[in-house]
């Protein structure tokens, strides 16, 4: 063989062998046939002949003189780093007539296959950064090639510069990496606390040496999504005429999207009427109120404490009473906020809030089933409203009175009209 094209063969790639034949004896060859027979990581090409011909050869040929031949082979794609053996079988023949022979020789050649030095970001194992917090961003790199690799150093970087590492730069380096292995790299990031939930593209590279410290670079894009979960702060607002109010806050960092806000089945807690309610979208810091009309449920010894019950609404054995100081003393309402977050996707999240009571109990909203309180709650403000103005006749009469002795006082009258005067109003 007298020329390798590429020197070192590439794995999927083909190479190009050039052989001379020289007849090196005494006495003329002729029908020469020379036929290379691959092995792996070798193969034929289709429309590529592995066997060629040579008519006639003269004896004691030198360098110079001779056959050229040409041979075209495929080299596996998965093909390992390394030096493999082809063999170059030779058929001629010797004398003429019948009296000629034929004879075979073999060759053995050795070609070198250079492995391939690729490397890629098959896996980003976290690809979801929530704003404003700490968070890992892991790439997984694999030697995809068939060569190790050595002193790789992989960067990124965010054009929006939405997502930044902390406590370190953006470059790793790893000192060696076999064919096929895979490495870890782990970053600590933070999404800025003002970005915008969505996707956002990192641009990776890579810079890696082969086996003869040739530099080859590698450029590609990776998506990340910003914007997460949220989270909720609820308290106990208000309590008024069986209702009670919850404060509900969004004191995460993302907009949380149709947020609804429900006081599930529970053991010391009824709900009467709707045990739902839809509130809208909550921005990160803003705030709503939901009402709900809750019903403390006790069991039988409630009845003998004081509680009322509501006629057809109890279970058997069971007692539903206003709430009082003492009946939510210790026992928390489970309250549960559904939203959607900015992916789409549905959350549940729950809670549990203190209701503090004053004291007492707290007024019922209904005297009975389904019926509101009737005019007889309005009774005592009736009264006050009623006697309030009778006062206020009865003063203005007076003052009347009080005015007209003073003009009368003021006339030209005897001492008898003036005592009939005085006596009239004392009357």
């Amino acid at each position: 063989m007298t020329k390798q094209n590429p020197d070192t063969a590439r794995p999927g790639e083909t190479v190009e062998l050039t052989v001379s034949v020289q007849n090196v004896g005494t006495k003329d060859l002729k029908d020469i046939t020379v036929k290379v027979n691959p092995e792996y990581p070798f193969t034929g090409i289709s429309g590529q002949s592995l066997e060629k011909s040579i008519s006639y050869l003269n004896a004691r040929q030198d360098d110079s003189e001779g056959g050229v031949l040409k041979f075209k082979l495929m080299t596996d794609a998965g093909a390992s780093a390394g030096t493999y053996d082809i063999d170059i079988v030779t058929t001629y023949k010797s004398g003429s007539g019948s009296s000629s022979t034929t004879y075979t020789t073999r060759k053995t050649i050795t070609l070198e296959v250079r492995g391939k030095e690729y490397a890629q970001i098959v896996t980003i194992d976290k690809a979801n950064i929530d704003i404003a917090k700490e968070e890992t961003l892991e790439f997984i790199v694999t030697n995809t090639g068939t060569s190790p690799l050595k002193n790789m150093v992989i960067s990124w970087k965010d054009p929006e510069g939405v997502v930044l590492p902390v406590y370190s730069d953006n470059t790793k380096y790893i000192k060696y990496l076999d064919a096929g292995e895979s490495v870890k790299i782990v970053y600590a990031v933070m999404a800025d606390v003002n970005a915008e939930p969505g996707l956002y593209t990192l641009d990776i590279n890579m810079v890696l040496e082969d086996y003869e410290s040739n530099e080859n670079t590698i450029n590609t894009t990776a998506g990340v999504f910003v914007g997460g979960e949220t989270d909720f702060d609820v308290s106990f607002s208000e309590s008024d005429e069986g209702e009670v109010s919850l404060s509900v806050a969004n004191v995460g960092n993302n907009i949380a999207y149709s947020v609804k806000v429900s006081v599930p089945k529970q053991e010391n807690y009824k709900v009467s009427g709707s045990s739902s309610t839809i509130v809208g979208n909550l921005e990160k810091g803003d705030y709503t109120i939901a009402s709900f009309d809750v019903l403390s449920t006790q069991g039988a010894e409630a009845s003998q404490e004081g509680g009322s019950r509501i006629p057809g609404t109890a279970k058997a054995g069971v007692e539903e009473e206003n709430l009082t100081a003492a009946s939510v003393e210790n026992k928390p309402l489970k309250v549960q906020i559904e939203y959607t977050d900015a992916k789409g996707e549905r959350i549940t999240v729950d809670k549990e809030v203190e209701l503090e009571l004053s004291g007492g109990s707290m007024p019922a909203q209904t005297e009975g089933p389904g019926k509101r309180g009737g005019i007889s709650s309005y009774l005592p403000y009736i009264a006050v409203i009623l006697l309030a103005g009778g006062a206020l006749v009865y003063r203005r009469k007076i003052q009347e009175k009080i005015q007209l002795m003073k003009n009368k006082k003021s006339g030209n009258k005897n001492p008898g009209e003036q005592k009939t005067d005085i006596k009239t109003l004392r009357d």
